[in-house]
């Protein structure tokens, strides 16, 4: 077979790809469960993002099919055998800040700006026409290619647990929602909370204050970067604000205090990042937990904050619950406290989200951290693990897709392993390729996110050529 120039075959249809793109990236494909009906089991625009993407396929002569209305497919070609590409359409809340409007899919600097450009609709789409170019071409295939496209991926993955229960699972496949050049392993990741539930002996007698309530963080994954405490100050509050300014200068942090119905109200910023690596950010909970835990405070509030400071304060590898590990595939074993809560009728909470590498034992370390929080009056609850993925080097897949980027870029196809979960982890032999370069910088989740248009045509390309060599 002649040689096909596949960013040529991009180029040519890079006008309705770029329109294609904007129309997906306008539909504000948010989880919203609140007006959930049975047709729209994630909310209405979530449900619109995954007809959009299934009636796109069928209008251009795919095969399509919808999934309970959680997930769906557009598959083409013939054989025993199923090349997978797991997309996702929903994306995070857009946040503030933003330049221009969110979802308005603007073109400008040679970047498309929206929420999802990058994570994930900019790169679905991409893989969309690597498809549609493979299969326009007529080129000769001995397996099927499934486009699997997910609408649960930024929360619980119900899509694909959903998807997965009822259909054939893809025997190889990739995610194009990470980055270049090929991601082969990914920490497994758990979360739980520790919740408090004995106090210490009652020594109330003659504390400076009681905390009545405390919060900080919503999500697991996420250094929380605002904290809240509410304190019922009994006497010397001047010397607690004192100790509390004393206290943001000493940490270099943002604050602030009011009081509110006779309630002193201390408030921290700290700085937002990925609980994958919470070394990142700064946890304004544990910030503000660290300072309660060194105020004359009510017995049960001590013994919570002061189980927090100790075990988690600058403490991201779970040295200090005896379960740091590290092995050379996928690196450390990290721990980010994503939520912190207190109530005085109901004590305290601490939500986790520990994320482990590749050759580490999970039940181990859960019975590690059960007996170091036992200790210390705390329970384990809402216990969730998600494995980790790792796929060798040798494989078909691996091989094949190293071959395609090198011929494609040029640059060597570096394997690289994370701490995040992509919906390649859903396969048993899936890699996340893509769609972010080397030296690109990430900011899904953030503000103004945009992809590069280049980018995009050139991810495309790669896309076509790799759907190609693995099915061929």
């Amino acid at each position: 077979m002649k040689n096909i120039d596949w960013q040529k075959e991009i180029e040519e249809r890079e006008q309705a790809f770029l329109a294609d793109t904007q129309k997906l990236l306008q539909i504000r494909s948010i989880l919203d469960e609140e007006n959930a009906t049975e047709d729209a089991p994630l909310g209405k625009e979530v449900k619109e993002a995954l007809d959009f993407m299934l009636e796109l396929g069928s209008k251009d002569g795919f095969s399509v099919k919808n999934t309970g209305n959680l997930a769906g497919h557009i598959e083409f070609g013939s054989g025993e055998e199923i090349v997978g590409i797991l997309c996702h359409v929903d994306v995070v809340p857009e946040g503030d800040g933003w330049t221009s409007d969110p979802f308005a899919a603007e073109i400008r600097d040679g970047k498309i700006f929206a929420r999802g450009a990058l994570d994930d609709k900019g790169p679905t789409m991409a893989a969309y026409y690597a498809m549609k170019i493979v299969k326009e071409l007529g080129l000769p295939l001995s397996k099927k290619v499934r486009m699997i496209v997910g609408t649960d991926e930024e929360s619980d993955w119900r899509c694909v647990d959903h998807y997965f229960k009822h259909e054939q699972m893809p025997d190889i496949g990739f995610a194009p929602d990470a980055d270049f050049p090929i991601i082969y392993a990914e920490k497994g990741i758990s979360d739980f909370d520790l919740v408090q539930e004995s106090t210490a002996e009652n020594q109330d007698g003659d504390v400076k204050a009681e905390v009545a309530s405390f919060q900080s963080g919503r999500r697991y994954n996420m250094v929380p970067d605002y904290a809240k405490a509410s304190l019922l100050v009994h006497h010397e509050q001047t010397e607690v604000l004192q100790r509390f300014v004393d206290f943001q200068k000493q940490h270099d942090l943002k604050g602030s205090y009011h009081v509110d119905n006779g309630e002193l109200i201390l408030e921290v910023e700290g700085i937002s990042a990925h609980g994958m690596e919470p070394d990142n950010g700064k946890n304004a909970g544990l910030y503000l937990a660290k300072f309660l835990s060194e105020l004359s405070i009510d017995s049960k509030a001590a013994q919570f904050f002061s189980f927090a400071d100790r075990y988690f304060f600058k403490d991201s590898r779970g040295r200090q619950l005896g379960a740091a590990y590290s092995d050379d595939i996928t690196g450390d074993l990290t721990i980010n406290l994503g939520k912190i809560s207190y109530s005085q009728a109901e004590g305290g909470r601490l939500g986790l989200n520990l994320r482990y590498p590749v050759t580490n034992d999970m039940a181990l370390t859960k019975e590690t951290v059960m007996a170091a929080a036992g200790k210390e009056g705390f329970r384990l609850e809402n216990f969730t693990d998600s494995k980790p993925h790792h796929v060798d080097e040798d494989t078909f897949l691996i091989q094949t897709l190293k071959k395609v980027y090198e011929e494609q870029t040029g640059d060597e196809a570096k394997l690289i392993s994370i701490g995040g979960g992509t919906y390649a982890r859903s396969l048993k032999a899936g890699v996340a390729f893509g769609p972010l370069f080397p030296d690109r910088e990430d900011i899904a989740h953030q503000k103004d996110e945009y992809m590069f248009i280049e980018d995009l045509v050139k991810a495309a390309a790669i896309y076509a050529q790799a759907i190609y060599e693995l099915a061929k």
